[in-house]
């Protein structure tokens, strides 16, 4: 079994995430994910409900235009 710091490597994280994202689950402890030493991440146990995540949302939306039309390649400015 993985002993899970507070802090550890992406590389390691990587490796392990299911045990790490298991044990913040089970324990509550957040981990913090560095990236050459730099801390750029933190996995911490989400306490919310789906439902409060919906109410958050609701009203975001402001425009739902032919979703299920394909996108044509001028419309993608990744591609210019």
């Amino acid at each position: 079994m993985l002993v899970v710091e507070t802090e550890i490597s992406k590389s390691k994280f990587k490796a392990h995430a299911l045990e790490i994202f298991r044990r913040v689950e089970m324990t509550g402890e957040p981990v913090i994910v560095t990236d050459h030493g730099t801390r750029t991440l933190i996995v911490r146990k989400y306490l919310g409900s789906a439902s409060d995540v919906r109410d958050k949302l609701k009203g975001s939306l402001l425009r739902y235009d032919a979703p299920l039309e394909p996108v044509a390649e001028d419309d993608w400015e990744a591609l210019t």
